[in-house]
């Protein structure tokens, strides 16, 4: 199957173009608009209903009502994908190899791309520093961007993180370097490039119902390495050594985020040859990525953090790390099964003062749990703030970091993030609900050999 074309399209006008996902927190508006703005006509195509997306559809009335968008939803029409010039497939469309719409297309010769690969071949990519990993890609990014505009650079962030940086290749001078941070989905299709600084944080078994296995997931991710030309950079974070000569100062926890930091500034040394400890210093006052080991709040000696975007066993066993004494920590973990093992989370259990399991893996991590482990069932994020609440004294820390996705009860894992906070702030703010907190769940008692 075509996974990436290379045809480098630079006249759009009048082409029929399909786009295959707007997606329910509108992945698809940026490169829609984009290609209105080229002069395309776009059918878009999507699998949830228009109610179910209104949300994504309101910033595209515009276009809808000129004509030049049309959309198709509910459903997928093949034709849409035999007949188009080019179609334009969602990262987020699983096993893409697999999908009768994208194999009719290829069946037909019409040639299908990524927005993530119209915007790379329209960009220098020596002036590109692509990120990816299993975990810390995002705040490894996001240290990169705040390093570079400190120093003064005009850098811009984009990719798996931000808006749709299509709409403003306009604004983007000879010089300015791009920091994109790369998922696995988006490298999988970019089977033909790669940035000239390419950096990896670490690479550990994620997203294995997308990929269909784990050797799959490491192929895709090491697109980013793949087509790189001779004198090219390349930094994998989990290969760096300590180096405690640089003095990295951090408002965020987690000796994870130290060597987030180190990646990052390794990076910049390698490929601006900026000064280390400059890039160090600059670092002073990142404040870290929401749903992040973002600390909520503190009340009365408790400190409450939203690690929402914590997605894999081994972000959690991080999150957990990031804490001097592990008997004060209550942890919140479970969402939707990606087919990771979820035994890591399991075995945390002796060290921490309580686990709170939500979502369909949480009785998978309960039977996981060691002998006598204290764990509660809690189902939903409601009740796990509200029996962990109970059971908190001065000094404890309340960690969400679920180690799963969050597709079972939420939209993503911003909105887990965001329920979490307002769980918790109601709580702190009315104190007088604490008495029923204990009724949310019971104590699980592992007695699993």
């Amino acid at each position: 199957m075509t996974h990436f074309t290379n045809d480098n399209f630079s006249d759009f006008n009048g082409m029929r173009i399909t786009v295959m996902g707007l997606g329910r927190f509108g992945g698809g508006i940026g490169v829609t608009r984009w290609l209105a703005d080229q002069g395309a006509q776009i059918t878009l195509t999507d699998l949830d209903s228009e109610s179910t997306l209104r949300d994504s559809i309101t910033p595209l009335h515009d276009l809808l009502a000129h004509g030049c968008v049309t959309l198709r939803l509910g459903g997928h029409d093949i034709r849409d994908f035999e007949s188009a010039d080019l179609i334009v497939a969602n990262p987020a469309v699983a096993k893409p190899w697999e999908n009768q719409f994208l194999q009719a297309a290829t069946t037909a010769d019409v040639p299908i791309t990524t927005e993530i690969g119209l915007l790379v071949e329209r960009l220098d990519h020596t002036q590109i520093i692509g990120v990816t990993g299993s975990a810390g890609k995002s705040t490894t990014a996001a240290m990169i961007h705040h390093i570079l505009t400190r120093l003064g650079r005009r850098v811009h962030l984009a990719g798996n993180i931000g808006g749709s940086l299509l709409l403003s290749l306009n604004n983007i001078q000879a010089n300015d370097w791009i920091v994109l941070e790369l998922s696995s989905a988006m490298l999988h299709w970019l089977n033909g490039w790669s940035p000239a600084t390419a950096v990896i944080t670490n690479i550990a078994p994620n997203h294995i119902d997308w990929h269909g296995s784990i050797e799959h997931y490491e192929h895709s991710k090491l697109n980013i390495t793949r087509f790189q030309q001779p004198g090219e950079h390349v930094i994998r974070g989990d290969q760096l050594s300590d180096d405690d000569s640089l003095n990295i100062r951090l408002r965020i926890p987690g000796t994870h985020n130290i060597t987030n930091a180190r990646t990052a500034i390794k990076t910049l040394s390698c490929a601006l040859d900026v000064d280390p400890a400059a890039a160090a210093l600059a670092l002073d006052d990142f404040i870290g990525l929401p749903h992040r080991l973002q600390l909520v709040t503190e009340v009365d000696g408790l400190r409450f953090y939203n690690d929402s975007k914590s997605t894999t066993p081994e972000a959690t066993v991080r999150a957990v790390e990031s804490f001097p004494s592990r008997k004060q920590i209550h942890l919140i973990a479970g969402g939707y099964d990606k087919g990771a093992d979820l035994s890591a989370i399991a075995d945390l259990t002796p060290r921490l003062a309580g686990l709170y399991t939500i979502g369909i893996t949480s009785q998978h991590i309960i039977t996981s749990a060691p002998p006598l482990a204290c764990v509660f069932a809690c189902d939903t994020l409601e009740r796990a703030v509200h029996c962990a609440f109970a059971r908190i004294h001065p000094g404890d820390v309340l960690l969400l970091s679920p180690g799963c996705a969050s597709w079972d009860q939420f939209t993503n894992f911003q909105q887990r993030g965001n329920a979490f906070m307002q769980h918790v702030k109601e709580l702190v703010h009315q104190p007088t609900t604490l008495g029923d907190s204990a009724s949310f769940a019971t104590p699980t008692i592992s007695l699993i050999d």
